[in-house]
């Protein structure tokens, strides 16, 4: 299934997602009597399997009947999580040709030398934007914003010292994340969440797909596109750390939330390592792409 928060009538609902129509899923089990809690996209991730089952029941019911779905023409979506409960997590450094042009950036010597672990960090709540929503450039804060694709996994039960073999159990769903950096307060802070927790600069969207929909999410193709020229693209399988790995890595002696957003790390293409830098300037679309997600179009708007 593909589930999406929007916005419809001045209120915020949750939505299934049937072509280019959706379903409003509180008023469809409200018409059927369902008794799961489908009124915002943490409620039905928090419901577990029986929301899910739910989901699908109303999936079925709606298929013939037009009338109760609403043209997407007539939505705006939003972020999936509109609101997070707390930071995103973020792993760095996760794929092995964005590390070499890292270090070809900086004019070091490639030594073959990999991350032994995955290199955690966190971006605030407030950097979590929708689809066509527009990404604020202060130039007084920065001059070098960067963008960054990834597959972001998000997590559907609670869980501590998740093993590596359970691990996709705990997965919820996958959407695509845009994780914009500002490089040079990277480098002026001497840590990444300053760089990486400016407002809008997480970009999710456009839905949420299921786990099962996906299946083994290592064959996905994630690339980003800056102003219709593509700059990244990879596949998940060429992760240094696979989804489980990262999951059981972070939630040892860390207990892990329903709704809780993992951003799996970015491919090589970044701005910051093409010659001559091609940083983001006002008016820049960019589209970061992941088959069997879709797409999510965001523009640099200068402040």
């Amino acid at each position: 299934m593909k589930l999406i928060t929007f916005r419809y009538q001045d209120q915020v609902l949750a939505g299934l997602l049937n072509a280019d129509r959706v379903l409003d899923l509180a008023a469809a089990a409200k018409a059927t009597g369902e008794k799961a809690d489908l009124s915002s996209m943490l409620a039905i991730i928090r419901g577990g399997e029986a929301t899910l089952q739910a989901c699908e029941r109303l999936e079925a019911w709606a298929s013939d009947r037009s009338e109760v779905l609403i043209p997407l023409s007539q939505v705006r979506k939003l972020a999936p999580i509109p609101v997070l409960t707390r930071n995103a997590f973020c792993v760095g450094r996760n794929y092995v040709d964005h590390i070499k042009e890292g270090v070809s950036a900086r004019a070091m010597k490639w030594d073959d030398k990999l991350p032994e672990a995955p290199q955690f960090f966190t971006k605030s709540t407030h950097t979590v934007i929708g689809p066509g929503d527009e990404v604020r450039l202060d130039t007084k804060l920065t001059q070098r914003l960067d963008y960054e694709v990834e597959l972001a996994v998000v997590i559907g039960k609670t869980g501590r010292d998740i093993p590596v073999a359970g691990a996709y159990d705990f997965v919820f769903g996958y959407t695509i994340a845009n994780d914009v950096t500002a490089r040079d307060l990277q480098r002026r802070h001497e840590q990444w969440f300053k760089g990486k927790s400016l407002d809008t600069t997480l970009p999710l969207g456009p839905c949420i797909v299921t786990r099962d929909a996906i299946g083994d999410p290592r064959g996905l193709e994630l690339s980003m596109s800056i102003n219709g020229q593509e700059r990244q693209r990879a596949r998940v399988e060429q992760m240094i750390f696979d989804i489980p790995n990262i999951i059981a890595q972070l939630s040892a002696g860390m207990t892990l939330e329903p709704g809780d957003i993992i951003a799996t790390g970015t491919p090589s293409g970044v701005g910051f390592a093409m010659n001559p830098p091609q940083f983001l300037h006002d008016g820049d679309e960019m589209l970061a792409s992941i088959d069997r997600i879709g797409q999510l179009r965001n523009r640099v708007v200068e402040v």
